[in-house]
């Protein structure tokens, strides 16, 4: 069977939402961060050697990294899921932009801001605070010119985009004050079943971060 390992408050509730939209039979396998450090715990680390989430497990099969994660999923449950756009439909370079743009840049430019202040800067760099900046710009512009990241439906690119802007954000304390479109496009996202049942099972107890 499908195992999702699901390091709680990490990125790997992208592939739980994922199983949950497609509907599959899977398990998620839950595993809480360390008290000292907020690292995944010893076991989560021992199931990649990248020790980080996310991981999946199918048979003898170990395999990391979101992209690479969603791609098997859909090739091998799901190869014709309305989730990704084929090359013939109107939203097909959108949809891919944004389902690489998520990690490639979004999200590493809010991995730089958080390193620059654990290593003590009272104020970004200015190029992280420029790219920072940029980044958010370009979700609220986004969101105004479509219902979803990937067009007119849901797709991947929206699943690898949630978590920066709903578990991360928490964590962060980042406020959405003045950005309407994506207040409205999180409001849909928080309607979904799929999503709902996903965040229950990744964070029980926790409500999804959709303010």
């Amino acid at each position: 069977m499908l195992t999702i390992h699901h390091l709680r408050l990490s990125q790997s509730e992208r592939i739980v939402w994922l199983a949950e939209e497609l509907g599959l039979d899977y398990e998620c396998k839950l595993y809480t961060r360390r008290t000292d450090n907020r690292l995944a715990p010893d076991e989560y680390k021992a199931l990649h050697p990248m020790g980080i989430a996310p991981v999946i497990t199918d048979g003898d099969l170990v395999l990391g990294e979101s992209g690479a994660i969603m791609d098997y999923v859909i090739a091998k449950y799901a190869p014709d899921t309305a989730l990704v756009p084929g090359v013939d439909h109107p939203d097909f370079a959108d949809h891919l932009f944004y389902l690489h743009w998520a990690n490639a840049t979004f999200m590493t430019n809010g991995m730089m801001a958080l390193v620059a202040q654990f290593m003590g800067a009272k104020e970004l760099p200015p190029f992280v605070a420029d790219r920072v900046h940029k980044g958010w710009a370009i979700v609220e512009k986004r969101l105004g010119e479509a219902d979803y990241f990937g067009g007119s439906q849901l797709t991947t690119a929206d699943i690898m985009m949630g978590f920066q802007l709903t578990t991360s954000r928490a964590m962060s304390g980042m406020s959405i004050e003045g950005m309407p479109n994506l207040q409205a496009y999180l409001k849909r996202i928080g309607e979904r079943p799929a999503y709902q049942r996903a965040m229950a099972k990744c964070e029980p107890g926790m409500p999804p971060k959709l303010d």
